[in-house]
């Protein structure tokens, strides 16, 4: 059991002794806390801290479209298409950040924007918070990605993201919240009628 007279501070059922950064770099930031587990036993518990929040966008045209962005993901050493997506400072408002991210990696501005949900992507481990938007009444932008990054654009009817999330193709978690709680939510009738119209096409 844990000694009760060393000093901590609560964390829920957690109490924390003492925590150490062991790195840090504009993105994010590794802690490893000493803790007394909520069973009364002594540990450890990791965490990564991101410095930005994560932003993501559907965007769906006239047509019953969307965009999905191709990258090879140095995490999993595989190729990835997603949505629209990167981060954005915490300080901004993550839909400024969203919009940014659209004309930044797809080329296209949107006249309508509609939050679609506040997400944790890894809450054992990972203190990422994801900012899901819908977008449509689109037009032509100025792309500018990263220039470390390599992307690849592909214009697919919304109909085949969801075959492509389905079958499994398409793995990345953020998008497959961003499309499926809009495509609910245009079952429900909770969108407007002229964007759930060209989802559920």
């Amino acid at each position: 059991m844990a000694d009760d007279s060393e000093p901590f501070e609560r964390n829920g059922p957690w109490r924390v002794h003492s925590t150490d950064v062991s790195h840090e770099n504009p993105w994010i930031r590794v802690e490893t806390s000493k803790v007394t587990h909520p069973n009364g036993e002594p540990g450890i518990y990791g965490v990564v801290r991101f410095a930005n929040y994560a932003t993501g966008v559907l965007p769906v045209d006239d047509e019953g479209h969307t965009w999905l962005v191709g990258q090879h993901r140095f995490t999993f050493n595989a190729y990835s298409w997603e949505l629209p997506e990167g981060g954005g400072a915490k300080g901004v408002d993550p839909l400024v950040s969203a919009a940014r991210e659209l004309e930044e990696e797809a080329g296209l501005r949107a006249a309508h924007w509609l939050a679609l949900g506040k997400w944790d992507l890894s809450n054992s481990v990972s203190d990422e918070r994801a900012f899901g938007y819908l977008a449509w009444g689109l037009s032509a932008g100025e792309a500018a990605p990263e220039p470390s990054e390599d992307l690849a654009l592909e214009r697919v009817p919304v109909s085949t993201l969801i075959e492509r999330c389905l079958s499994g193709e398409i793995t990345d978690s953020f998008t497959h919240l961003m499309v499926f709680t809009a495509l609910e939510r245009a079952r429900r009738g909770e969108l407007p009628a002229e964007i759930a119209n060209l989802l559920l096409r």
